[in-house]
């Protein structure tokens, strides 16, 4: 029989609150540590003193307290001991890597260390003591400091974990603390925090905020539409944020001019709560204070709802201990719900449920719902987080969290702090026959430890639930995400080629990331020559001149005095010339030889065909036959070396502009001479890579799925990848026409996808970028398309960051500064997205009517679609690139699916010559 009493003698607030537990030094506490309580072995003789910052005898104990329950903590989770290599100091990159640094107590943020350890290993860091960290200030930016870590604990794969010092010290580039504003470790907590250069996931001025019931209540009822207990709030001076605002249904707020004198307004405000419908079935009140000073120090008093008399009295004694900002509460206290047993009626009380929640913040300053637990407890006491058994709950749960935006940064703590994660806590009460789920309050970090507990249930026997179920793992992306920012800020970088409409992009987001971009470009007229803070007018069209241009573009940077972190290009006619003139200018880059592999189809396809390893398999598995044409000898020989039906295409070419299914050696040599007729240079169709001029190439075709893999390499490792799923073409052509995301392959037949990829990659000397390669999936497996040696063009890039949170410009960017990129080990798709390819000569009309650009823009800003513009105007030509493409998001593949369905039939984009149906029929 479970034993779940109070820890003191007097019981807290209703069902599933916690007014009596114990925050600890990190919430405030102060004093020596409990002594004795970690039963288990493991080595004393650690050194947790940190050079050149000794500890008091009350910090030092604080520090072995902590270190003692970091391993009993690893220890109940079948985890082995951690290692002490703090003799022989980690030297590391300063200011270049990845650092995440935790402050706080191992059991709270255990989740959230040992998910940072898998998705960036070595770079999740746990401070034991506020003396492990070093503020010092910021050059150039007033007012501001960089925290340095001097000591820790870091979390590798597999729950490995080393005591480390690190000489010289790690810039962090993400700070997580437990924080509170009390003596002792708190305080220093707080301060650590305060006007960091660093992205901060909490500051003592957010958990303020955060942990202030009435406050939040507040919010979750106006702004969030969420159930909370019926209130009487008795408040002196309230803080501005409570001030003006309009109460909601249930939540009563009553400011008092002072703390004497108001009997006659309690007695009349209370005895008309007590009478109200807002309480409904209750029969409880409590009684207690509200405030930050206040938190897991006092009981609650409970009154049943008929005594007027004895809850005024408590309400009249509390007012004397208010300070400003304060407020006494009267709310309900809900009965809770009572779960039957399976062995029929118990003679002793029920079970009661509480829940609570974990939501974190994720790409675009949204919430995102991550773990819902379920705490069970006896239902004549009290349920708290510390006296309660985690249970997984299937539930839906939205959250809003937008009090932060309406914040200064004074008010936040620094610019640089949000709160990245919450835990909600919820009673579960019956009304009227229906279950319901009333919001208590919001906390830091007490849910998390909750969501932890439940997953190291299954820790030691390894049934756990699945990685991508782990609570923590999306505020660990969103660390490495905020971490990538904050290395990325204020990097000199060079661009070549600005592109076209659908790169506009480029340029938004570089202002968000707080980039400074320098731009070389053939068109002195481009938009974006005004958005960058050089820009460099350069004729670079003729590519076959590529290596004299790059040295005179190196001289031009050199004449300007720039001063650069790297260089890139995401336009295909350009990345050639990036890598030479990376070369010249001592910038990291892959190889210029791997570039002109890549560049050139046939060549790509030929050298791999030659590769035949180790290691095995090797990429020639996935190459396809293929001859070069460039000239009508060169197609005659090519009809009788390539097996027919085969696919001619441009050999630089882009945007399957050309591209042809040919059947026999007569369709052969009338396409070769088409192209050769009406595609000769840039001024036929800029854009597709005429600059290089207009050879073709027959390649086989090869039956199967089409699929693109977008790949992110660094020093020819392969970080991320991302593959996403082809419709039909209309052929004779290969113009894309759908596509959805995340791919419907199975498991192994998607990490087939992106070893071919990334072998093929490696094959041709591609070590270090993000790659688009287009392949196919056979009966034999993957065979390759092409290699695109930058990122994904059309919608990829955003459908990518929609879903996973992942940006392929940041990656892109962070490898061209020599920086690796900051990404999740193991990003996980917040959803399905499936979409379709306009075409100015099949929807004209449409694009012009019922589905014009305003129309597909109001869509978007609404929801209902996603769309990505590809070109500006609508021009037909016999060779042409989409114009757009329109996407719906679901769930499941299903419902995108059939959104977008209804969407085309409505717009007026599906039609016989145009069956989107038939188009999407791979998705289901």
């Amino acid at each position: 029989m479970l034993s779940l009493d109070p820890s003191g003698p007097e019981w807290d607030c209703p069902l599933g609150s916690k007014d009596l537990e114990d925050e600890g030094p990190w919430g405030g506490g102060s004093g020596l540590p409990p002594t004795g309580c970690f039963p288990g072995s493991w080595r004393q003789d650690v050194v947790l003193d940190c050079k050149g910052s000794p500890e008091g005898t009350e910090a030092r104990a604080w520090t072995v307290y902590y270190y003692s329950l970091l391993q009993s903590c690893l220890q109940q989770a079948g985890l082995p001991e951690t290692q002490d290599r703090s003799q022989a100091p980690r030297t590391g990159c300063p200011g270049a890597e990845v650092t995440l640094c935790v402050l706080g107590s191992p059991s709270t943020f255990l989740p959230v260390l040992l998910e940072g350890g898998v998705q960036s290993p070595g770079n999740m860091l746990l401070c034991l003591s506020p003396a492990w960290l070093m503020k010092v200030p910021a050059p150039g930016q007033p007012g501001e400091a960089a925290l340095l870590v001097l000591k820790a604990v870091s979390f590798h794969p597999g729950g490995l974990t080393f005591l480390d010092d690190f000489v010289p010290p790690r810039r962090a580039t993400y700070f997580l603390a437990g924080l509170g504003l009390g003596p002792s470790r708190g305080r220093e907590a707080a301060e650590l925090a305060r006007d960091l250069t660093c992205p901060t996931g909490a500051s003592a001025e957010l958990a303020r905020l955060l942990e202030d019931r009435l406050l939040t209540r507040q919010l979750l009822a106006q702004q969030g539409g969420v159930a909370v207990p019926a209130t009487l709030a008795f408040t002196y001076k309230p803080p501005g944020l409570l001030r003006g605002g309009d109460s909601s249904p249930g939540l009563r707020l009553v400011e008092l001019s002072g703390k004497e004198g108001q009997e006659t307004l309690v007695k009349e405000e209370v005895e008309a709560f007590l009478r109200s419908e807002a309480l409904g079935d209750v029969l409880q009140v409590a009684v207690k204070l509200s405030g930050w000073r206040w938190r897991g120090r006092q009981a609650l008093h409970l009154h049943p709802r008929a005594e007027l008399g004895a809850a005024v009295n408590t309400v009249l004694a509390l007012l004397e201990k208010l300070e400003e900002e304060e407020s006494v509460l009267v709310e309900a206290v809900y009965p809770p719900v009572q779960l039957p047993c399976s062995d029929g009626p118990s003679p002793g009380p029920g079970l009661a449920v509480r829940i609570c929640a974990v939501v974190c913040r994720t790409q675009g300053d949204r919430p995102l719902l991550s773990k819902v637990v379920c705490g069970v407890g006896r239902g004549d006491r009290p349920l708290r987080h510390h006296n309660s058994l985690p249970r997984t709950l299937e539930a839906a749960l939205t959250a809003m969290l937008a009090l932060e935006a309406a914040l200064s940064a004074e008010q936040r703590g620094g610019r640089r702090a949000h709160t990245d994660f919450l835990g909600v806590d919820f009673a579960l009460t019956a009304a009227g026959g229906m279950l319901t789920p009333v919001a208590l309050e919001l906390n830091g970090g007490l849910c998390l430890e909750a969501c932890g507990a439940l997953e190291g249930l299954w820790a030691a026997p390894r049934l756990g639930p699945a990685a991508d179920e782990a609570a923590a793992a999306p505020l660990v992306e969103t660390m490495l995400r905020r971490s990538a920012r904050c290395l990325m800020e204020g990097k000199q970088l060079l661009v070549v080629g600005a592109g076209g409409v659908s790169k506009k992009f480029v340029w938004e987001a570089a202002r968000d990331y707080g980039l400074q971009l320098h731009l070389v470009e053939s068109d002195p007229n481009h938009f974006a020559s005004q958005l960058v803070q050089t820009f460099i007018h350069f004729d670079m069209t003729e590519h076959r001149r590529d290596e004299e241009n790059a040295r005179l573009l190196a001289e031009l940077v050199r004449a300007r005095g720039l001063k650069l972190d790297g260089c890139f290009s995401y336009w295909d006619d350009c990345l050639v010339l990036t890598a030479l003139l990376c070369q010249e200018l001592g910038l990291p880059c892959s190889p210029p030889a791997a570039m002109r592999l890549a560049k050139k189809k046939s060549l790509t396809q030929l050298h791999l065909l030659r590769h035949h390893g180790p290691p095995w398999p090797a990429p020639s598995l996935h190459a396809v036959p293929c001859c070069p044409l460039e000239s009508k000898a060169d197609v005659e020989r090519a009809v009788h070396q390539v097996p027919l039906p085969g696919v001619m295409k441009l050999e630089f070419g882009a945007g399957a502009v050309g591209v042809r299914l040919v059947e026999d050696a007569p369709q052969c040599h009338e396409h070769f001479s088409r192209i050769t007729r009406d595609l000769q240079g840039e001024a036929d169709h800029p854009g597709i890579g005429l600059g290089w001029g207009n050879a073709m190439l027959l390649m086989e075709f090869v039956e199967g799925t089409e699929h693109d893999v977008d790949l992110v390499l660094f020093g020819g490792r392969l970080l991320a990848a991302f593959v996403s799923d082809n419709g039909p073409t209309r052929l004779p052509g290969f113009t894309e026409t759908a596509a959805c995301m995340p791919t419907g392959l199975a498991s192994e037949q998607e990490a087939q996808m992106v070893q071919a990829a990334f072998r093929c990659c490696l094959g041709c000397g591609l070590l270090d970028g993000v790659f688009n390669v287009e392949l196919k999936l056979t009966g034999a497996g993957p065979r390759l398309i092409e290699i695109n040696p930058r990122m994904g063009g059309f919608y990829l890039r955003d459908w990518i960051l929609e879903l996973y949170g992942v940006d392929l410009l940041l990656a892109a960017v962070m490898v061209a500064c020599g920086l690796r990129p900051a990404l999740p080990t193991r990003p996980r798709a917040r959803g399905h997205l499936v979409g379709v390819m306009c075409l100015v000569s099949q929807h004209l009309q449409a694009l012009s009517s019922t589905a014009s650009r305003e129309t597909l823009q109001a869509l978007h800003d609404r929801g209902l679609l996603r769309l990505n513009l590809l070109e500006e105007a609508l021009v037909p030509g016999e060779y042409e690139e989409p114009y757009c493409s329109v996407a719906c998001a679901g769930s499941s593949p299903t419902e995108a699916r059939l959104r977008l369905l209804g969407l085309c039939q409505g717009l007026g984009i599906d039609g016989p010559s145009y069956p989107v149906a038939h188009f999407l029929s791979h998705f289901k």
